[in-house]
């Protein structure tokens, strides 16, 4: 896929790269020219995939693995993008043991081993540092499967203690659903409640997009994101306006 250098000039134009330095957006791009080197992206929906799709995913997907590598996302292989929100017809059995056949639009979605899904328009929505990024949700998921079960704790650095990880997204974790489930207004998007895998990834949309809200509400879990990110985005996003989050 030919990726101009316009393209590229637009994407690293969004307000998700603000403060970075030349040569962390520099290096951003050649990881993000990695990722479309390493993986197929296709169109669906009657969508024909081009050079400002391309980087547009490429870059918001690098920005987490700045400070990482391209191999933490695995080897899969295939990002299918479909114009706005798409529609997947599973089977899912109720507590009567009744299997139904349910479809649900979304706008994102990831398979462990297999190809990962984006609507074109939530690409396009994403980056503007209000707390919504289909992109880096997905990509957080990835990150997620590459150690086993999507349970909302990745693999870890060398450096860094399950122990200490655990104790603070699950204190956190239990702290948003006892909110949302009273009716609290959150700054944090109540999805973030649908189980511990989403938590994960909907924070680390906050901790990449609008830190502030992630940072006020649960000090710990800023720190272990920001030691396994190895980014301070807080420091890094300060003074940036924002808006409140896009629903899902």
């Amino acid at each position: 896929m030919a990726v101009s250098e316009a393209d590229w000039r637009q994407a690293l134009s969004l307000p998700l790269f603000a403060g970075l330095s030349i040569e962390e957006r520099e290096r951003l791009r050649a990881l993000a020219q990695s990722l479309l080197a390493g993986k197929t992206l296709s169109g669906a929906g009657g969508l024909e995939p081009n050079g400002r799709i391309g980087a547009l995913i490429a870059v918001q997907a690098a920005l987490p693995i700045l400070n990482l590598d391209t191999a933490r996302y695995g080897r899969w292989s295939e990002i299918i993008v479909y114009p706005g929100e798409f529609v997947p017809e599973r089977e899912e059995m109720d507590e009567a043991g009744v299997v139904h056949r349910v479809r649900q639009p979304l706008s994102g979605e990831a398979w462990e081993g297999g190809p990962l899904v984006l609507s074109w328009c939530d690409v396009e929505q994403s980056g503007r540092c209000d707390g919504y990024n289909v992109v880096i949700h997905e990509f957080a998921h990835k990150l997620d499967m590459m150690n086993g079960e999507v349970d909302g704790l990745p693999s870890l650095p060398a450096e860094m203690g399950r122990q200490a990880w655990a104790a603070a997204f699950t204190a956190a974790y239990a702290d948003f659903c006892r909110r949302v489930d009273a009716g609290e207004a959150t700054r944090i998007d109540p999805y973030a409640s649908e189980s511990p895998a989403e938590f994960f990834a909907v924070l680390s949309e906050y901790f990449f997009e609008w830190p502030e809200p992630l940072h006020e509400a649960y000090p710990a879990v800023y720190e272990q994101m920001r030691r396994f990110y190895r980014q301070d985005t807080l420091a890094r996003l300060k003074g940036q306006a924002h808006d409140l989050a896009a629903p899902r």
